[in-house]
């Protein structure tokens, strides 16, 4: 019975080791780590429920939401500490004001930063801190017309650096903002639904680069 804890802390240990010498060794503004989504078994979650699902298809790493109220998310399974982070994504079905993007400084599933927008526009930088989930700098989702709505393809930046927080859609600034409960942790992809499920993402290209 002790062998499986061992092995769960000699994994986490292993993954830390791994993205501390990466951040080491590497130069500000190249990839600290980064994924295509083509290999199958290049370690992100696969799993299904009556929630949702979330794997690999067709070259890229899908994420569906079917429930209501309800988020998904898949983290690279590493550390990092500042960081900037970069993913594509579509939409390819459901309502087009689910909130799809990313995550940095991972604790848990009750405690990261995200960066979302909407098919229909919106944007917002939040926390989720012991499972609530809150905005940061701002009150509600805002408007960007640099946001490609319906099933248009939208670059994502979100920049965890020090205490400030900035996201980013196709190479405009949406929200600079400021918060400093996390300092370090993994960074990986969050889709949600509000009022109608059936949120579908595909995301490509994920990259967490050393600012």
């Amino acid at each position: 019975m002790k062998i499986i804890p061992s092995l769960f802390l000699l994994i986490a240990l292993t993954a830390c080791q791994n993205s501390l010498i990466a951040d080491l060794v590497t130069q500000p503004g190249q990839a600290l780590y980064h994924d295509d989504f083509s290999d199958p078994a290049s370690g992100w979650l696969q799993a299904t429920s009556a929630d949702g699902s979330l794997g690999y298809l067709d070259n890229a790493y899908r994420m569906i939401v079917v429930t209501p109220s309800y988020n998904l998310r898949a983290v690279s399974g590493q550390t990092f500490g500042d960081v900037q982070l970069e993913v594509d994504a579509v939409r390819l079905g459901g309502p087009v004001s689910g909130g799809f993007g990313l995550i940095c400084r991972y604790r848990d599933t009750s405690n990261f930063y995200f960066f979302i927008i909407t098919s229909d526009g919106y944007f917002a930088i939040g926390k989720t801190k012991n499972a609530v989930a809150t905005l940061v700098g701002q009150g509600m989702l805002a408007y960007s017309a640099a946001i490609s709505k319906g099933s248009g393809p939208n670059h994502l930046r979100f920049d965890c650096i020090g205490n400030t927080l900035a996201g980013y859609a196709n190479n405009q600034a949406m929200a600079i903002t400021r918060d400093s409960d996390y300092a370090n942790g993994d960074a990986g992809l969050i889709i949600g639904a509000f009022s109608e499920g059936g949120v579908e993402i595909s995301f490509d290209n994920f990259q967490v680069i050393k600012p």
